[in-house]
């Protein structure tokens, strides 16, 4: 009897608690304390907002708001190519030879729609390489308004520019009054774009798109896409002519969702938080991944990536609960969230308003995400990060916790010494909010158990492999085991698990 009640009792001793396992007893610790552990900084070295990746022969460029771009070959280190708003930058400034053409709707304090700061606003690129066209083809958004738009594109022989520009694609935020500068009724007839495009004499934003952020992709029989949209109406996605990289306008389907201008809708509408889309489709589970960003963009604007899933190109797109949020929806219940607010161990800093993302599988078919985060330092300075994605056994992606140093996952797993142990755990939630998910501690024990100061749970790892999954205070994640290295440059093992539409993290440190 003496024995089984100490199994049971946890006795507070020296900082720690005394728990017992079977016939074996040891000092857990669960203060979170950083004592002892390096800290380091994996800047990038340059500033790219709403960063797009394109690898070209080994070589990494990424191209962001306000006429930036960077490149780099290894994904940590980068080095810029352009930046700002001016005549001499290389990959964009061919567009200040056409700017009466370019900026004739919006984007410009000269535009038919000016800009409301008065500036030039030239946003949130992508570039692919159009295999047809055999150039480079940069789509991005001239903007005056939080719903005033124009999507528009460019071509280059390299993918360091400069792009010229060819012409605009897509229109928001007309009126009555501008309707006839776009090309809206070319492809609608008046009446029907005054029933549905135009509400109580203004742009129907909560129905229909801002038409900003566009990226482009091809799908597994080799069509091309562009998805688009930022809060407003929500999340669209129109088919492109390879031929030519002009949009196909579709046919018109009201009970599907397909508008005969602006497209299909994928997720959102009613002026919520949502934007960003990147589409990504992964070969080796079969699905298109819709990634999209909620919350304000500032650093305490609970800015963070989400993602959802179809195993078609135009949906639906579901979250783990097989939901997607529709028309003014409460959107922080919908879509798995990947990450927002965050410190780790090594960090110097937490990581504020982790988004906009794009992603990518590379040559080695290695997964990653690319974004842009701000920091808790009370100001609004941003730098890019990429991280490694791994399917879990779902075919849900895992966001490794630290910036990507190389580090390649054991397709055979890795042994229970390995990976039982002490974890700084952190829950990514599905708030958007500017809360900053700090690390508890929780242990992995070698009998399947897991605990830690106010939680308790089980966990499991799947032979042969490094899949693992892990049950804390009833909640079932699925995820990977991986061993990477720090901010620091110190060695790690890490696991990333989703489950309920949350992430957790885990750093344990030898």
């Amino acid at each position: 009897m003496k024995r089984l009640l100490s199994c049971v009792l946890a006795i507070s001793m020296a900082g720690g608690l005394v728990a017992c396992s079977g016939s074996e007893s040891e000092v857990k610790n669960y203060t979170v304390s950083y004592d002892g552990i390096a800290t380091g900084d994996v800047s990038s070295g340059v500033s790219v907002h709403d960063p797009s990746i394109l690898e070209v022969d080994g070589t990494y460029y990424i191209y962001g708001s306000h006429m930036t771009a960077a490149k780099s070959d290894d994904l940590l280190n980068w080095k810029k190519v352009a930046d700002g708003y001016n005549k001499t930058n290389p990959v964009y400034g061919q567009i200040y030879e056409v700017a009466d053409e370019a900026f004739a709707y919006s984007g410009s304090k000269d535009s038919i729609i000016k800009t409301d700061d008065k500036k030039t606003h030239v946003w949130a690129p992508d570039v692919i390489y159009n295999e047809t066209m055999g150039k480079y083809v940069m789509y991005y958004c001239t903007t005056s308004t939080w719903n005033a738009s124009n999507l528009c594109f460019g071509i280059s022989d390299t993918p360091e520019g400069p792009f010229e520009w060819q012409g605009a694609l897509i229109y928001s935020g007309f009126t009555n009054k501008n309707i006839a500068y776009t090309d809206v009724l070319e492809y609608v007839d008046e009446e029907y774009a005054k029933k549905h495009y135009i509400k109580a004499g203004a742009y129907n934003y909560e129905d229909y798109p801002n038409a900003i952020d566009p990226t482009v992709f091809y799908d597994k029989d080799g069509r091309m896409w562009m998805t688009y949209g930022s809060w407003s109406g929500g999340i669209y996605l129109l088919e492109l002519d390879p031929k030519t990289g002009l949009v196909i306008h579709p046919e018109g389907d009201e009970a599907n969702g397909v508008d005969a201008y602006f497209g299909k809708k994928l997720i959102g509408g009613g002026h919520i938080s949502i934007e960003g889309p990147y589409i990504m489709y992964d070969s080796d589970t079969d699905y298109y991944y819709l990634f999209v960003s909620y919350g304000g963009l500032t650093s305490t604007g609970g800015y963070q990536m989400r993602v959802f899933r179809s195993k078609t190109v135009d949906g639906d797109y579901v979250d783990m609960n097989d939901s997607f949020p529709e028309k003014s929806a409460m959107h922080q219940n919908f879509g798995l969230k990947l990450s927002g607010n965050y410190k780790l161990p090594s960090l110097d800093r937490a990581y504020m308003a982790t988004g906009h993302n794009s992603a990518f599988v590379d040559s080695d078919g290695k997964k990653y995400i690319v974004y842009h985060t701000r920091f808790n330092d009370g100001g609004e300075g941003h730098s890019p990060r990429v991280h490694q994605l791994i399917m879990n056994e779902e075919g849900w992606p895992c966001e490794l916790p630290y910036q990507t140093q190389g580090e390649t996952v054991s397709d055979t797993g890795y042994s229970k010494e390995d990976v039982v142990g002490r974890y700084y755990v952190i829950n990514q939630g599905t708030d958007i909010s500017s809360d900053i998910a700090n690390p508890v501690i929780i242990y992995l024990n070698k009998d399947g158990s897991c605990e830690g100061k106010d939680s308790t749970g089980t966990w499991e790892m799947k032979d042969g492999t490094y899949y693992m999954s892990v049950t804390i205070d009833g909640i079932d994640y699925s995820g990977v085991f991986c061993q990477m290295r720090d901010e620091a440059g110190t060695d790690v093992m890490t696991f990333s698990a989703v489950g309920e539409n949350q992430s957790v993290w885990g750093v344990k440190y030898e």
